[in-house]
């Protein structure tokens, strides 16, 4: 018992674990979220903010439906949904397994934990820049126009 209590601690006391914990925590619950809802139902509790505001689609209208398509085989239909929505959802199922790697390897390699903590957010930074481009360059477009 005294041993679970020290992997606890762990946690407490180490923010990259935490924050990793965290991070999967809510992939994992992205990915719930997109098994529960039926794409055939569209019975999505959230609605695009944007959308209902201005009445024009975003960048990231029918990602919930394209990662649930996603999920039950149909990438055609999910690209017809978003067409960036299998660029997202592979750097969501991919940044899950690296959370729980990258945790396996900071808790038994305590030697080369700072060289992990780098190595992580390089390969992360790069994953997200890639998967979130066509985002921010929505963003960035919408932010000109507004200028």
């Amino acid at each position: 018992m005294a041993k679970n209590r020290n992997n606890l601690s762990f946690i407490k006391e180490e923010p990259y674990i935490a924050v990793n914990l965290l991070l999967a925590l809510i992939i994992a619950g992205v990915l719930v979220y997109s098994l529960v809802f039926s794409p055939d139902e569209g019975d999505y509790p959230v609605a695009c903010v944007y959308e209902l505001l201005t009445g024009e689609p975003c960048v990231s209208c029918g990602l919930s439906h394209s990662f649930s398509l996603i999920l039950r085989g149909r990438f055609e239909e999910a690209l017809d949904w978003n067409s960036h929505g299998i660029r997202l959802f592979i750097f969501f199922s991919g940044q899950l397994p690296m959370r729980v790697l990258f945790s396996f390897l900071y808790f038994f390699l305590a030697d080369k934990r700072r060289s992990l903590v780098i190595t992580d957010i390089a390969l992360s930074l790069f994953f997200a820049l890639y998967s979130f481009w066509p985002f921010l360059v929505y963003i960035y477009r919408l932010f000109i126009s507004l200028a």
